[in-house]
């Protein structure tokens, strides 16, 4: 079997725009064609100033395993523009439009086809893909929801939520929401050093990235915008509310990792508790963030975890 060249587009994968209700263009990624038999249909949606080409390698595995695959941006980042003044900042007022542009895609996407559905999700994605669930915003209901490294929280966890919504409130009032809420580098659009470290042990993966982000510089993005984080916060907030994600009936697989140093593992935890068909598979200080990106001893591990989740929740 010959192996997939991470850095290329495969030519029977279609590249193309969506337009959502109010005009904006979406970037997306269709491989209608698996490798065997048709299962279903599977949508991925990546995390904060994330982009579909990192994760070709995992498109191409759930081909093999009989998925038509469909990828698409976040509007505001990737090859869908921005919603602030600096390319380079991950700028957005709140969540509500990505719900209502999930919904759109997803409305659209499933037409004519027979499914299964199956939306898998990754970082904020995941947290995105879980909002919209749990407000009946999917039409039809995925049979299966897939989320790696959700992002349930934000750091610090250790304070207490109403402080940091608080606090960002301020921040937002006493400056341009659309400055960046953390140090990125010294330099504009220069990657920080540290970051491999907070993403995958895989020097190989890393660095397709940084190849596709200097290939194409339309996907580069930095550190997240003030006004971003509160809108992170308020949603933080909505699916801790009771009987928010109690309500999901669907069934959902959570690979996580105890060591990720981007997202809240406590609220990993907790809302895999309050799920009612939700299983968990973690990983400990092997795993960084992008579990998917990670050195095969745990990506191979998630995959495979994932894969036996879809056959017993789809039945196929």
């Amino acid at each position: 079997m010959a192996a997939l060249d991470r850095r290329a587009i495969p030519r029977d994968a279609k590249e193309s725009g969506w337009t959502a209700p109010d005009g904006q263009t979406i970037r997306r990624l269709d491989w209608i064609k698996p490798s065997i038999a048709l299962r279903g249909d599977l949508l991925f949606m990546p995390g904060r100033g994330d982009f579909y080409e990192k994760y070709l390698e995992t498109f191409d595995h759930w081909r093999r395993q009989g998925w038509r695959v469909t990828a698409a941006d976040w509007r505001g980042q990737s090859g869908s523009g921005r919603l602030g003044a600096d390319a380079m900042i991950g700028h957005v007022e709140d969540f509500d439009p990505w719900i209502a542009d999930l919904a759109a895609f997803w409305t659209e996407w499933t037409s004519g086809r027979s499914g299964p559905f199956v939306l898998a999700a990754h970082s904020m994605g995941g947290h995105l893909a879980l909002r919209a669930a749990a407000q009946r915003a999917l039409d039809p209901a995925p049979a299966a929801i897939v989320l790696t490294a959700p992002m349930l929280d934000v750091l610090p966890e250790r304070v207490p939520l109403a402080i940091r919504q608080v606090f960002a409130r301020v921040k937002c009032l006493a400056g341009d929401p659309r400055r960046p809420a953390w140090k990125w580098s010294e330099r504009p659009g220069e990657v920080p050093a540290f970051r491999q470290r907070l993403l995958t042990h895989d020097a190989e993966r890393y660095a397709d990235e940084l190849w596709w982000r200097e290939s194409r510089p339309e996907l580069a993005m930095g550190p997240g915008s003030w006004g971003w984080v509160r809108g992170a916060l308020a949603s933080i907030r909505f699916l801790r509310r009771r009987g928010v994600l109690e309500a999901i009936d669907t069934p959902v697989y959570i690979v996580a990792t105890t060591a990720d140093r981007l997202v809240g593992v406590r609220a990993t935890h907790h809302a895999a508790s309050r799920l009612s068909r939700a299983e968990t598979l973690w990983f400990g200080p092997e795993a960084a963030h992008e579990i998917l990106r990670e050195a095969d001893s745990v990506r191979d591990l998630a995959l495979a975890g994932i894969d036996g989740f879809l056959k017993r929740a789809v039945g196929r």
